[in-house]
């Protein structure tokens, strides 16, 4: 018996397709609404599988070619652009929204959604980077729930379960180092982007990968932290624990510590975000602690990752400078992934950036997009 409606905004990426895993294997979640953008050939086959009702390809001349290759199928709208995804994200009789788009694309649809009282499964890390102070105070005022769909910040939810928010003395959040842990600056000279793309542990997108190996993520994961569980960025401490075994730690106010453990396998936090942290069987590897000889814990190198120590810095001034890190860094790396800089001007970029913008303390919505595009406008400049 189906229990739950759900859309996914970015269906045919990473996140979008482990959360059919988990809805194949449940079968009582039905898929009202999916978005994708240029894998069609994927969106198709989610299509003719879960039967969603509305589709929204983000290209509008893909969504002409898509709707040619599902013409034989009946009662499907498909619709494009932000306005398709809008739609998607706030379709009624849908319970919950999972937003696994990459980038800043999704901030709109999941203030909408929120709007239209949906809850939230948030796999989408720039909304709360760049709009934190937006989106919390509207989950408060229209009475949704909140799930976070990242391993480290499922984690802190596990480990704090049943317990107030003021009981956390500090939150340890976990990083697996990434692919060149351990290597001095000079080393990362000539990285090469098929390096950076082998992450050791897990299997991700493109983006998110290059983002791992150069701990930016863990920096937008630490500004994400001090909104999901209202804590000062002081309070947020980066733990290297390069066999991604930890996903990450509560310390309490008594000195107690709670971490969730298990194998890097991220249908666990889509599955934990989507049963609302109900606990329910999940196949796949178990960890055989018989086996497990040792944990290690390293110290983050911040000189080397810079951009994580600019994170940290931008997380505490917040303002408008969120996103000019975010969107520095999103173009900084698509660049890289278009061979077009190196692997040491990605850092180099979000600091240009960063210290060539005039913060603005409590962004609007406006300003923020705004923002992002003077970001844009300010790298393409410098690299002409």
């Amino acid at each position: 018996m189906i229990n739950k409606k759900i859309s996914i905004l970015g269906s045919t990426g990473s996140i979008g397709t482990q959360t059919l895993d988990v809805v194949r294997f449940h079968g009582d979640i039905e898929v009202l609404a999916i978005s994708g953008n240029k894998n069609i050939k994927v969106l198709e086959q989610q299509t003719r599988e879960f039967k969603p009702g509305l589709i929204c390809v983000y290209d509008d001349e893909l969504a002409e070619t898509f709707k040619e290759k599902i013409k034989d199928l009946k009662n499907i709208e498909v619709v494009s652009g932000m306005d398709g995804l809008i739609k998607v994200a706030t379709l009624q009789n849908v319970d919950m929204v999972v937003t696994a788009v990459v980038g800043m694309i999704g901030i709109k649809p999941t203030i909408e959604a929120i709007k239209a009282g949906k809850d939230i499964a948030l796999a989408n890390k720039e909304t709360l980077v760049t709009a934190g102070h937006l989106i919390m105070p509207l989950i408060k005022k229209m009475g949704v729930k909140l799930f976070p769909v990242d391993s480290e910040h499922s984690a802190i939810l596990q480990a704090i379960h049943g317990y107030k928010n003021d009981d956390i003395y500090k939150i340890l959040l976990t990083a697996s180092g990434g692919p060149f842990r351990g290597r001095k600056k000079e080393d990362l000279a000539n990285i090469k982007l098929e390096d950076a793309l082998k992450h050791p542990n897990w299997s991700m997108g493109a983006k998110i990968t290059i983002d791992s190996s150069t701990m930016v993520n863990k920096g937008l994961e630490v500004i994400e932290a001090k909104w999901l569980y209202d804590v000062d960025i002081d309070q947020i401490q980066v733990v290297v624990q390069p066999t991604s075994i930890i996903h990450s730690m509560v310390e309490f106010k008594d000195g107690a510590v709670i971490a969730q453990l298990g194998t890097p396998d991220m249908r666990l936090p889509i599955q934990y975000a989507l049963y609302e942290t109900e606990r329910l069987n999940l196949p796949g590897e178990r960890l055989d602690f018989h086996k497990l000889k040792n944990i290690e814990f390293e110290e983050p190198d911040m000189e080397t990752f810079e951009g994580l120590k600019l994170a940290i810095l931008v997380g505490k001034i917040g303002g408008s400078l969120t996103t000019v890190f975010n969107a520095a860094n999103e173009k900084a790396v698509a660049l890289f992934l278009d061979r077009k800089i190196g692997y040491l001007d990605i850092f180099a970029i979000i600091k240009e950036c960063v210290e060539n913008h005039e913060n603005i303390e409590n962004p609007s919505l406006e300003e923020i997009l705004a923002t992002e595009k003077w970001t844009y406008d300010f790298i393409e400049d410098s690299l002409k």
